[in-house]
């Protein structure tokens, strides 16, 4: 076997998650569910998770049809009870977990001189106090394993700059995610468990398309322009997004905690 081979299988072998259990918040389409799929697709068991039960449970066997461990759960974040059961659900299956990646987020516009606090509430408890739920509760399992693991949030681009008016409660919850990431990376890393973060820039989702025809614009214009002033000139797969998440999974990354992995085309240089 020739040293180029040994690299290969060397390669495979780091990024292999085969014998772990992955938990994805927001699976149910668009960046969570392809950060499902690249996990599942390195050999993972993955807990899909997301409060449409019905989008997660399509997401669930369209995974599934490919010989891939899945099981879908409703459940919503900022409710601490969903959380437990979530877990509970995935000790039930799989009897422990390895990688948590809390996806799950919102992100209403509305300027803040017509936002409520009611607004402002909804975006924080999703993006935010689910975070900390989660983290909390498996962060809390992990431990008690003593295996060591992963947790990966997934922030944005607005945690470093804003990207446009009327997203200011979901920049904070974002800027408080990745404060958070790295304050429980010191907390964890005794205990061998990494945390870090994904920022992305714009990425072709059904959630961004669904925010640009309800704000009365040509999505088509909304698109061409925002894409633009990225370097790259396009917006994100969420299929680039899934592969930063399953390098930050595995021992590709075994010296990183703490971190933030902007993927933006380049936009954050302008």
């Amino acid at each position: 076997m020739n040293d180029e081979t040994n690299n290969r299988l060397r390669v495979e072998e780091m990024l292999s998650l085969t014998g772990r259990t992955a938990v994805v918040t927001g699976a149910a389409m668009g960046i969570g569910r392809s950060i499902a799929h690249h996990l599942a697709a390195a050999g993972a068991a993955v807990v899909l998770a997301d409060v449409d039960g019905d989008a997660v449970e399509l997401a669930a066997k369209a995974l599934g049809r490919n010989d891939h461990e899945v099981l879908p759960v409703q459940a919503d974040v900022s409710a601490e009870a969903d959380v437990d059961r979530m877990l509970e659900a995935t000790l039930d299956w799989r009897g422990g977990i390895d990688i948590l990646v809390n996806n799950a987020g919102i992100f209403p516009t509305v300027p803040v001189l017509e936002m409520t606090l009611a607004d402002f509430n909804h975006v924080i408890a999703v993006n935010l106090n689910g975070v900390f739920l989660t983290c909390r509760i498996f962060g809390r399992q992990l431990v008690a394993q003593g295996r060591g693991g992963r947790i990966i949030n997934v922030t944005s681009i607005d945690a470093l700059h804003p990207s446009s008016v009327g997203l200011a409660h979901y920049d904070a919850s974002k800027h408080g995610v990745w404060g958070f990431t790295k304050n429980l990376a010191l907390e964890l890393a005794p205990h061998d468990i990494w945390v870090n973060a994904i920022a992305p820039g714009g990425v072709s989702t059904p959630g961004t398309s669904h925010l640009q025809s309800s704000a009365g614009a040509d999505t088509s214009d909304l698109v061409a322009r925002f894409s633009a002033r990225i370097p790259m000139r396009r917006m994100a797969d969420p299929d680039e997004i899934g592969s930063v998440a399953l390098f930050l999974a595995s021992d590709m990354a075994s010296y990183m905690t703490g971190s933030q992995v902007v993927v933006d085309g380049g936009v954050l240089l302008t």
